[in-house]
């Protein structure tokens, strides 16, 4: 088997035995619980529209490695095509789900990790490559679904790795054995965690010779031993379990059902082990990581809007102001916002070059000039459509309420904007903008890939801003005296 359907992908986690806690209780079943059902159903598109035929072209591929057909999520980037259908891909998920289908975090992961172990082989003479390779071989064979585990929860801030008071606050090496490592520490806001078959884990900053326990990467399945996961609050989320309508998009969830993952004392054989010590490397592994996960969200959030932007227009129309010329000016502008933050991906896709190992990588530059505008635009975009909604967007009754045998009528009949269009089309419309426009989806756009410092930091550090002042000094001839011609 080389490509699973969504539905292959649902049994084959309920074949897995992960330790799962939510709101104090040990979850037996992500299939089944409705806390998780969204997420499975979001992750579980990403393997359907492999297999249908409009999307076949962008979510499916060769391997280099086999030749065999493959989900695109399990890919290494060969060429520019395959960057930007990757921008498109994430693009069509995300018009389709409204929501976090989760496998680009593990597939950023795989990319990166590729490139930094040839590195490291070929300085070092280690086998890291090698191994990975085979790895890379069965997850492209099995189609599984990995997390990308990169965030450490990080303590103390103005202390690197080895000063923290609590070692396990960045995950680290406890033992090397004959057969491998043991790891604790934990893995923070990890994206799909929880309905993942295992977890890439990777360093999460520069490292020192003194951090060398902290520079560590390496595969482990979902239900190893000594591996939890905690699963993190969302808005709203308690709605899942009690309500259908209110929850907004109830099928697709409304974030990337992200956890805590904790290792205590996780055993590692060294055939899934890719870094053990090797400081220098650390950074080059989280530099490349976040140059493609920042590559991503010019994609996935112009789905995200394009499904926004149709929902905002669809309201105006039940609630009668779409002819309004503020209102369509302000549709005009999510769609502006919108194609911005997407030509910002397909630039950094065209711009990427190839790396030795001969895979490809995005341009860094112009992938984090992508997630910084995504920690903007988004945020615009949304409050365009809160204006567009109106204050009813948080003060709408519950279904439970609009159900009910006795004030039900009332709400039916207040809750319509148009009288020819029910009442429900415009509640289902303010939930799903709510949905999508509050809470956890709008902190994954400031947070997800790293915080607006983080691309600052590396729009600075590749801007070349020595070559910017040659060019001015040269126009402004400086240090050049010209005679003068009258």
């Amino acid at each position: 088997m080389s490509m699973m359907t969504g539905k292959q992908y649902r049994e084959s986690l309920s074949k897995l035995k992960p330790e799962i806690y939510y709101m104090g209780e040990r979850i037996e079943s992500v299939i089944t619980h409705p806390a998780f059902t969204p997420h499975v159903n979001a992750a579980a598109l990403t393997y359907d529209m492999a297999l249908a035929p409009e999307f076949e072209e962008l979510l499916s591929t060769k391997s280099h490695l086999t030749g065999e057909k493959i989900n695109r999520f399990t890919h290494i980037h060969q060429n520019h095509d395959d960057l930007v259908k990757k921008v498109k891909m994430l693009r069509a998920l995300g018009q389709q789900t409204g929501s976090c289908f989760q496998r680009c975090v593990g597939f950023d992961a795989l990319n990166a990790t590729y490139s930094v172990t040839y590195d490291m082989d070929k300085k070092l003479g280690t086998k890291y490559h090698e191994q990975f390779s085979s790895l890379l071989k069965e997850i492209q064979s099995t189609d599984i679904m990995i997390s990308g585990a990169m965030t450490d929860p990080k303590g103390d801030r103005r202390l690197s790795p080895s000063q923290q008071k609590d070692p396990d606050l960045y995950v680290h090496i406890v033992e090397k054995r004959d057969d491998g490592i043991v790891v604790s520490g934990a893995k923070a806001h990890i994206t799909g965690a929880v309905n993942s078959h295992g977890h890439l884990v990777m360093p999460t900053s520069a490292m020192k010779k003194e951090d060398a326990d902290y520079a560590v990467c390496f595969y482990v399945p979902v239900d190893a031993t000594g591996v939890l996961h905690i699963f993190g609050r969302q808005t709203n989320d308690t709605r899942k379990c009690d309500c259908f309508l209110d929850q907004g998009n109830a099928e697709y969830g409304i974030v990337g059902g992200e956890a805590l993952i904790v290792f205590d004392k996780a055993f590692i054989p060294w055939k899934h082990v890719f870094m053990c010590g090797e400081f220098d490397f650390a950074y080059e592994l989280v530099e490349r990581f976040a140059t493609f996960h920042r590559q991503n969200y010019g994609g996935c959030k112009a789905g995200l809007s394009d499904a926004l932007i149709g929902a905002t227009y669809a309201l105006a129309q039940v609630q009668g102001t779409d002819r309004a010329s503020h209102v369509r000016d302000k549709i005009v502008e999510m769609v502006h916002l919108t194609e911005t933050l997407y030509c910002c991906s397909i630039a950094c896709s065209c711009q990427g070059y190839a790396m030795p190992a001969g895979c490809y990588m995005a341009d860094p530059l112009l992938a984090n000039v992508t997630k910084l505008n995504v920690t903007r635009h988004i945020y615009e975009i949304a409050r365009l459509a809160q204006d567009i909604t109106g204050g009813i967007l948080a003060t709408a009754p519950a279904e439970s309420d609009w159900k009910d045998p006795k004030i039900g009528k009332y709400v039916d009949k207040y809750m319509k904007g148009i009288a020819e269009i029910p009442a429900e089309t415009r509640i289902r419309l303010i939930r799903l903008l709510e949905a999508m426009t509050c809470g956890t989806a709008l902190a994954e756009s400031m947070h997800g890939a790293g915080s607006p410092q983080a691309q600052k930091i590396m729009i600075e550090r590749r801007a070349n801003l020595e070559r910017k002042k040659r060019l001015a000094e040269k126009l402004a001839k400086i240090g050049d005296q010209p005679k003068l011609v009258c």
